[in-house]
């Protein structure tokens, strides 16, 4: 294992297929609209880093033009502001932060990307804060009515904000599916209604069964699986909505069905870049801390794994070997044992 002082900046980098180091870097100079920030934690897309630490996409693909060597990988990360740029002022030192970042110990990045924390949200809570962002992106285009029926197909990280997303807008009825049983319970206290444990494509009798006989208008898949697409259009209902939510790197090998044309299906995808002027990475974080400060977006138990960035190559090969096991996967970089 590297060791490195607690002051020297450090980074994780991709070097190549499945390796992972750590390694030092230099600061670069504060600009006067920038601001320093300490990280305490950085959260593990589980999801999108396997996706690029395995190479698990096809050639031509997005994934294959995005992933170039070396890889900085994350983009979820909280700390304090240590220093902050003559321009600024918004933000002082001492304030705490979420920012859009990799994972590493310090980080000069804009103001303006830079998004306060509620006094209120521990740091393990308010690390979601960018997961919970993506997931909205699929409630957004849901357009989810007060009473409305879900089905979200995947209870790992996205799947799970994408619960507490339609338990916030009020929707009646949120029916999970996952093939993992003990990720059922933190579904259940995020708001799913009912929780089924299965393969996706051999569930849609309970599916029917936990709505009182009818499909659900809305569904939400959440796994990047290419192989899920055709049973998710299979379980919406007649003039129903199905949302991509996860983010396949094999895009070929999803196939439509004639669900598409039998009932009128409307297919739509969610993504992390879609920002509008209404809603982009600052506006979305602040409901996310809003509602997190309220109790209205419950995030106690989603952190499972918690990793000092030196055992890097361990955690990523935790997240491949146990992934069923894992959900909230967090480097600390403070050195303290968490809160």
């Amino acid at each position: 294992m590297v060791h490195f002082s607690s002051n020297t900046p450090r980074r994780l980098v991709f070097t190549g297929k499945q390796q992972v180091h750590i390694e030092s870097f230099s600061l670069p100079e504060l600009e006067p609209s920038k601001v320093l920030v300490r990280m305490e934690c950085t959260l593990m897309s589980t999801g999108t880093e396997n996706i690029v630490f395995n190479r698990l996409f096809d050639p031509g693909t997005h994934w294959d033009n995005w992933v170039k060597y070396p890889f900085y990988p994350g983009y979820t990360a909280v700390g304090t502001v240590e220093k902050v740029g003559a321009e600024v002022k918004t933000l002082q030192v001492g304030d705490r932060v979420a920012c859009r970042h990799g994972h590493a110990s310090h980080a000069v990045v804009s103001a303006a990307d830079c998004f306060p924390i509620a006094d209120s949200l521990t740091w393990d809570e308010a690390v979601w804060f960018s997961l919970a962002k993506i997931a909205f992106h699929g409630a957004h285009v849901a357009h989810y009515n007060l009473g409305d029926s879900v089905l979200i197909i995947g209870a790992g990280p996205i799947g799970q904000m994408s619960i507490r997303w339609a338990r916030a807008a009020g929707c009646a009825s949120i029916i999970v599916v996952d093939a993992v049983a003990e990720r059922m319970a933190l579904a259940k206290a995020g708001g799913a209604s009912v929780t089924i444990t299965g393969s996706i494509d051999k569930v849609c009798g309970e599916v029917l069964k936990a709505g009182g006989g009818k499909l659900p208008r809305v569904v939400i898949d959440s796994t990047g699986n290419a192989a899920v697409f055709s049973a998710a259009l299979g379980l919406a209902d007649k003039f129903g909505t199905v949302v991509l939510l996860g983010d396949t790197g094999q895009p070929t090998h999803q196939s439509l069905t004639s669900d598409v044309i039998t009932r009128g299906l409307t297919i739509v995808g969610a993504h992390d870049g879609l920002n509008t002027e209404t809603w982009n990475n600052a506006t979305i974080a602040q409901l996310f801390f809003t509602l997190a400060a309220s109790g209205r977006f419950p995030l106690a138990g989603l952190n499972t794994h918690r990793f000092a960035p030196e055992q890097c190559e361990e955690a990523y090969g935790v997240a491949n070997r146990e992934r069923a096991k894992t959900m909230g996967i967090v480097f600390d970089w403070s050195g303290k044992k968490g809160e």
